[in-house]
């Protein structure tokens, strides 16, 4: 069992308790989900609020099971308080993402903490990046580096082919949010890990190329 911190107790407080009375307020949900034409009409609190929402219980269940497992690699790294900047930030790059990409689909919308969380994923992974991990179909676990990069480049397809119901946008924000703000918070790591670093833009690249040259 992961010894929580009370950093992490409170995030995941603060979204039971949003999502549950979104669950049961549709008025509630509707007002502060994550959507364009909303957020342009100037309701910018959407790009926040939103990350504390969630469709339903096994959506809540699966980002907070995420933050649970990797909350405390980063806070024994960097503290409480940083821990906190990361996910704020990965939370509001995941929106500012999305905004930039879905600008011109006013009805677009979204709602969960998947970028928040995943920028706390991707910064646990640039601290720790030999670290074990093991998902579902794949018997023996791989370096936490090499899942990172597949899981950006599974949103970059994600993003080109609008695979299933799923924000692969504010993913992919949220994790360009912990890795710059890591990277911020610790610039030795570009000494110290400097082909790490350079593995996890890998993937941010080919985004914004693939952007410039229209092909996404």
């Amino acid at each position: 069992m992961v010894n929580l911190h009370i950093a992490t107790i409170a995030i995941m407080a603060a979204n039971v308790l949003v999502s549950i009375r979104g669950f049961s307020d549709s008025g509630f949900f509707d007002r502060y989900k994550f959507q364009i034409n909303a957020i342009r009409a100037g309701q910018k609190e959407r790009m926040a609020t939103s990350g504390f929402l969630h469709v339903d219980i096994s959506h809540l269940f699966f980002n907070m099971f995420t933050l649970y497992f990797f909350a405390n690699v980063v806070i024994s790294w960097f503290g409480p308080a940083k821990f906190l900047i990361i996910y704020f930030v990965s939370l509001i790059g995941g929106s500012l993402l999305a905004l930039f990409f879905h600008k011109d689909e006013p009805y677009y919308s979204a709602v969960g903490a998947s970028g928040a969380v995943t920028g706390i994923l991707y910064a646990a992974i640039l601290l720790n990046p030999d670290m074990q991990l093991g998902i579902m179909f794949i018997p023996i676990p791989l370096p936490a580096y090499v899942l990172g990069i597949a899981y950006l480049l599974y949103s970059i397809y994600g993003m080109k082919s609008r695979l299933g119901n799923i924000g692969h946008t504010a993913h992919f924000g949220g994790a360009i949010g912990g890795f710059a703000t890591t990277l911020l918070f610790k610039p030795e790591l570009l000494v110290t890990d400097t082909w790490i670093v350079i593995l996890l833009a890998i993937p941010i690249i080919i985004l914004f190329v693939l952007e410039k040259l229209g092909k996404i």
